[in-house]
């Protein structure tokens, strides 16, 4: 499957961070790290990007965050676990849908090579 030239990119971003720091951080560091990544690559972003639920034409705020948010149109949920589940997947789709976002990736740093850890989903 060939991805989209902003996912690219991101993932571009997220392989250097890997290639630095490698596996066993606190994922607040690979937030921080991939989000000076991005800078250095003139990628827009925001950090813990606010998602509010809409519920019955009212929009909540139930405290709901994204982890970075690309350019408003990629949303990418980081994680450093032993193993990706499907309730990962499950809150990043749900995310992309409550935020109207068509792209998502689930990066897992916690692993040997990064690219075991990167799933793309498209709604």
């Amino acid at each position: 499957m060939e991805f989209d030239d902003l996912s690219n990119r991101v993932i571009g971003c997220a392989l250097e961070v890997h290639r630095e720091l490698g596996p066993g951080l606190l994922e607040s560091t690979y937030e921080q790290c991939l989000a000076h990544e991005l800078k250095l690559n003139r990628i827009s972003f925001e950090l813990q990007h606010p998602l509010p639920v809409k519920y019955k034409d009212v929009r909540l705020d139930c405290g709901y965050r994204v982890d970075v948010l690309v350019e408003d149109k990629l949303i990418i949920e980081l994680k450093n676990v032993e193993l990706l589940k499907a309730i990962h997947e499950a809150q990043l789709l749900t995310y992309m849908r409550l935020a109207g976002i068509k792209i998502g990736l689930l990066i897992n740093f916690n692993v040997k090579k990064l690219k075991d850890g990167i799933k793309r989903f498209v709604l």
